[in-house]
């Protein structure tokens, strides 16, 4: 009897594929326009950048993706700045060219999508009726100038470059986000397990391109293109 693909377990949403949310600190998003300490800087599971904890109003802790050269005690502005300096919060249309930025909005209030692992940034280009960033991929995408963003680079820029040295390590690692540390061919399958196994070699034996509508039990390999509309 054949094992079901990789996929349809991942879809099947058991704990083994599901990130362990109990360990993850808070969700990371800007904070309410205001000024605020910085209490302390911490690690928090399933995030490469450390993450800062801020004293909020009536004693309650917030969290925010830490920036490159924060520090305890130091006071981080939140809201409409005209000058913003490292750490501030801000709506893009007072932020200047030229400037680093990360934890962006691309929604006016969504808390921030864009640049939040460590060492991301993007740079602000222009300003017009929209505001156009250069992202990491070299894209650049024009965004509401209501939306927020912070000042700086994401803090810890060499957490990639940590040698991760043995398997069973790299496996810790990548469970904290829910991913597999391992990957196993298709083409090296029984074809009981795979729609790409079996075989005197190790070949597909057909198209490897499926359609979107393609059932589970056959749609591996890559997507068929999306139709483009002809204008």
């Amino acid at each position: 009897m054949g094992k079901l693909l990789i996929t349809q377990r991942r879809g099947k949403g058991k704990l083994v594929f599901r990130s362990p949310g109990h360990r993850h600190v808070s969700p990371m998003r800007i904070p309410e326009d205001g000024n605020y300490k910085i209490k302390d800087i911490i690690h928090a599971p399933g995030r490469t950048s450390p993450v800062l904890v801020l004293d909020g109003t009536n004693k309650k802790k917030l969290y925010q993706i830490a920036f490159n050269g924060a520090y305890v005690d130091q006071t981080v502005n939140i809201g409409k700045i005209e000058n913003p300096k490292s750490g501030d919060s801000t709506y893009l249309g007072f932020i200047p060219d030229g400037s680093l930025v990360h934890n962006i909005e691309t929604v006016p209030g969504d808390g921030g999508k864009l640049c939040r692992t460590a060492g991301a940034y993007s740079q602000v280009i222009s300003h017009g009726e929209f505001v156009s960033i250069k992202l990491p991929s070299g894209a650049i995408k024009n965004v509401n100038p209501q939306c927020r963003a912070t000042v700086g680079v994401v803090a810890g820029t060499g957490a990639k470059d940590i040698p991760i040295l043995k398997a069973g390590r790299h496996i810790h690692y990548l469970q904290s986000k829910a991913k597999k540390a391992y990957t196993v061919r298709g083409v090296a399958m029984n074809a009981v397990n795979h729609p790409h196994g079996g075989g005197n070699h190790q070949h597909v034996g057909r198209p490897s391109t499926v359609g979107r509508g393609t059932p589970p039990g056959r749609k591996v390999g890559r997507l068929s293109p999306k139709r483009r509309k002809i204008k």
